[in-house]
């Protein structure tokens, strides 16, 4: 038999393969595979927004350094943000969990306080799950389940020429709050005895341990009553979520390197590991910012909001996915965020 290794697809590579072998055969199954969340037509004014995301230990988190509180928050936060990102506000929530016999009962305490402290914080109930045992590690799979009116949906695929690229907050900080925490562990497995040196990162490490999602941008969107032609949440990088953007649109971009938003704290700790900000904002990843675009018309409406940077332009050209440097010169953005299939 013929073996193919999944680092050959990645994972999206190996989405699409998947998407492609399942074609929707209900009408109410209105959006599958292939954006931020499912959209199903339930018979009212609404669409109901279904998403699941999986953390699984040593791949997406490590104990040594992520409080179960933080995990359990992170959790719930990363799927909000997913339905966030079609423009939709979150609902309900299902938690699923593997476990193994080193945690205590104390310790699941702890991480479902966090879940706790999250569906107060986004509004959203749980109502579900599942419990399992599990031989290598902890595993958490949450469901998030929202609604979206049905004229106020945004997908990935509906940006046009000329629309405004918009980025809400702030971006690289979440990568290098993890380098920061990495760092802390090597030097304690070398010396026991340290003391964390963390108290001037707090907001770096926040980033990293306990993202928001950006339910804000949602209601601040709707007040001045601008409906986002596309979006995605920025998990993996703006990068590969611009070209998200593009691909799912046919369009081509152009951002602008000096309208990117990268933070103070983001820009010194870049400089203090021999970094670019550049390319940690733009290929960092966990975020969970807006990315979305929007009709020249919306701009006067928005332009003066604290939370929410315009980076750049789509173009008609699906070729041309570019950064434009201070300097002036244009180069193909190319996704080189994290590709855990080639662990």
């Amino acid at each position: 038999m013929i073996r193919t290794e999944l680092s050959t697809l990645g994972e999206f590579g190996l989405i699409e393969r998947i998407n492609q072998q399942f074609t929707p055969t209900l009408p109410q199954t209105i959006k599958g595979i292939g954006d931020d969340a499912a959209v199903i037509d339930t018979g009212t004014d609404e669409y109901l927004l279904v998403s699941t995301d999986m953390l699984v230990e040593g791949v997406h988190f490590d104990l040594s350094y992520a409080p179960l509180k933080h995990l359990g928050y992170k959790a719930v936060a990363v799927n909000v943000s997913d339905i966030a990102a079609m423009n939709g506000t979150p609902r309900q929530i299902t938690v699923s969990v593997g476990l193994s016999n080193r945690f205590s009962v104390e310790a699941i305490d702890e991480l479902y306080a966090g879940i706790q402290a999250a569906c107060e914080a986004y509004k959203v109930d749980l109502v579900g799950g599942d419990t399992s045992a599990s031989r290598s590690g902890l595993v958490i799979s949450v469901t998030a389940i929202g609604v979206v009116q049905k004229d106020k949906i945004a997908y990935r695929s509906g940006a046009k020429p000329n629309d405004i690229i918009c980025v809400t907050g702030d971006l690289g900080a979440s990568y290098m709050g993890l380098q920061l925490l990495e760092r802390e562990k090597r030097e304690f497995l070398e010396n026991p005895d340290m003391q964390p040196q963390l108290e001037e990162k707090a907001y770096l490490v926040g980033r990293q341990l306990k993202p928001e999602a950006r339910t804000d941008i949602v209601y601040e969107l709707q007040d001045a009553g601008v409906v986002p032609t596309s979006m995605i949440d920025i998990s993996d990088g703006l990068a590969s979520e611009i070209l998200h953007l593009c691909n799912q649109s046919g369009m081509g971009a152009q951002v602008f390197e000096e309208n990117i938003p990268i933070a103070d704290e983001t820009f010194l700790t870049a400089d203090e590991f021999k970094v670019s900000p550049l390319t940690i904002a733009l290929n960092g990843g966990e975020d969970y910012e807006l990315l979305f675009t929007i009709q020249q018309g919306d701009y006067e409406k928005i332009k003066n909001s604290p939370h929410i940077s315009f980076v750049g332009f789509m173009t008609n050209d699906p070729q041309a996915v570019e950064l434009v440097t201070k300097a002036g010169g244009r180069f193909p953005i190319q996704a080189q965020g994290w590709q855990h299939l080639n662990k």
